[in-house]
């Protein structure tokens, strides 16, 4: 299995003795809890090893003490002989689960076959094709109940199909409850990737949905059944992009942060093979208008900001790409988590699951860690943890002109070139807050947040905070945070 039980022994032990030490911080080396490359446990036969691997879209929640999480059936080495050989589904959800969201366990698939009313659906009006798979699904808990929300389609074509299936456990067995929104060529959306809503205000239920066929939208449920509150309602437009059959757009994830008050809604732009990344706005109703960074609404046709992931590479790795389609989770305790697929370059055929704490700056923004996940405990820094040496990474959009169609990318485009992967550099934190290679470095140990002047421009209100060095298999000190134009920048003490 690719678990680890003893990893969480080994980080409390070294965390135990690092913050019983005096003095400046010292990173302690610890190994990570899993390889990124899973080529030997990609065979089908070996899914009961695939934890973290083969995630796709992924929509985690927590149930109890367990954290679940339900992503589409993608899989790297898919073998249909061997699947039907060894009597393995293919197609029908994958179902996780996790006490501590570092070492998950597949449970197994959600469904035993793609609902027949779906397939119906899609293939009636795509010409016999698609419905071949479940994509993308979504849980949510309404009162003893699990809703778990999925869509069939049919890749290119705007012929989709959004279903809710409950049930009393959220490992199932799960009964269909009917189709929540379906669409055609006819119509302007596509259904497909729902996120799903409560307003603790008045009650009501909201699903977003969409892709880059006309945009996403917004419609109200009937919190009773958990379907459309009115028959064949589409819904309002919340968010597009200019050219909507070659600039992707997909994958709405909307969260309440209670503290700030504001509904946040992430969205994944560009292939997802690729330059995927995720941006995100926010608004005071659940419904929208929701706003980017310089105010400009979603549904414009504007590029929006923030941009908070992207592919990357920091040093001594290949690098991440497809690094979007986002769960997001908020813990009793007021800390979030960010989930999304990332694939291994420079091939991206393999996919692991990336977990990201989020944070909220002094703006009131989302920004999510350099690093993934791993169990560091919390702890404070002061001025001398800032003094040696870091990788420092500016995230921003991609920049090279692809030839996409339906949004993504055709044969033979699925590796990223040079201008397409955001690379680190590395800069010297001097005793006298300067930076060796140009530049001013401030902390404010009271607030944890750390100001930078690099090539004259100044980064204000930067986040600090312990984490795992995947690259270099240590503990250390990270930074996240947002530029004056809604770019992520991310930093980690090496040294």
């Amino acid at each position: 299995m690719q678990t680890r039980n003893s990893f969480g022994v080994i980080l409390l032990l070294v965390w135990v003795c690092s913050c019983t030490k005096p003095g400046i911080y010292a990173p302690v080396s610890l190994p990570n809890p899993w390889q990124d490359n899973y080529l030997s446990v990609s065979g089908m036969e070996n899914y009961r090893s695939w934890g973290t691997y083969n995630v796709h879209d992924p929509a985690c929640k927590k149930f109890g003490d367990t954290y679940y999480m339900y992503s589409t059936d993608a899989i790297f080495a898919e073998n249909k002989e061997v699947a039907k050989q060894k009597n393995i589904p293919l197609g029908y959800i994958q179902v996780r689960k996790s006490k501590d969201l570092v070492n998950w366990d597949l449970v197994g698939w959600a469904f035993p076959e793609i609902p027949a009313e779906a397939v119906n659906w899609v293939r009636t009006h795509a010409e016999g094709q698609g419905a071949t798979n479940i994509w993308a699904p979504y849980i949510i808990k309404h009162n003893d109940v699990y809703r778990l929300y999925y869509c069939v389609s049919a890749f290119g074509k705007k012929t989709s199909y959004i279903g809710l299936a409950e049930s009393a456990s959220p490992e199932g067995p799960w009964i269909q409850k009917g189709c929540v929104v379906k669409t055609d060529e006819q119509t302007p959306m596509n259904a497909i990737d729902p996120s799903v809503i409560e307003d603790p205000q008045t009650g009501r239920w909201w699903m977003h949905y969409g892709s880059y066929f006309g945009g996403l939208f917004c419609v109200e449920l009937n919190p009773a059944t958990g379907l459309t509150q009115q028959k064949n309602d589409y819904g309002h437009l919340i968010a597009r992009r200019a050219n909507y059959k070659k600039d992707n757009l997909e994958a709405p994830e909307i969260i309440y942060n209670p503290e700030l008050k504001k509904y946040f809604l992430f969205v994944s732009y560009d292939p997802l093979m690729t330059t995927y990344n995720v941006r995100v706005g926010r608004a005071d109703k659940p419904e929208g208008p929701f706003l980017d960074y310089a105010g400009h609404d979603l549904k414009d046709t504007t590029n929006n900001f923030p941009i908070l992931t992207a592919p990357y590479a920091f040093e001594g790795h290949p690098g991440w790409a497809g690094t979007a389609h986002c769960g997001v989770w908020r813990e009793e305790n007021g800390r979030y988590y960010m989930f999304h697929q990332g694939r291994l370059s420079p091939e991206n055929q393999l996919m692991v699951l990336h977990t990201r704490e989020i944070f909220f700056n002094a703006e009131g923004w989302p920004v999510v860690s350099p690093e993934r996940y791993a169990g560091t405990k919390s702890r404070r820094f002061t001025v001398k943890d800032m003094l040696g040496e870091w990788e420092i990474m500016r995230v921003i959009e991609p920049l090279h002109e692809r030839q996409l169609e339906a949004g993504q990318v055709l044969w033979g485009e699925g590796q990223l070139v040079d201008d397409e992967i955001n690379r680190s550099s590395v800069y010297h934190f001097e005793k006298d807050k300067t930076l060796r290679e140009g530049g001013r470095w401030s902390f404010y140990a009271d607030k944890q947040l750390l100001d930078l002047t690099i090539k004259g421009e100044s980064i204000r209100n930067l986040i600090i905070f312990a984490g795992h060095d995947w690259e270099r298999q240590t503990e250390t000190i990270l930074f996240t945070g947002l530029d004056q134009r809604g770019r992520s920048v991310w930093g980690k003490r090496i040294r």
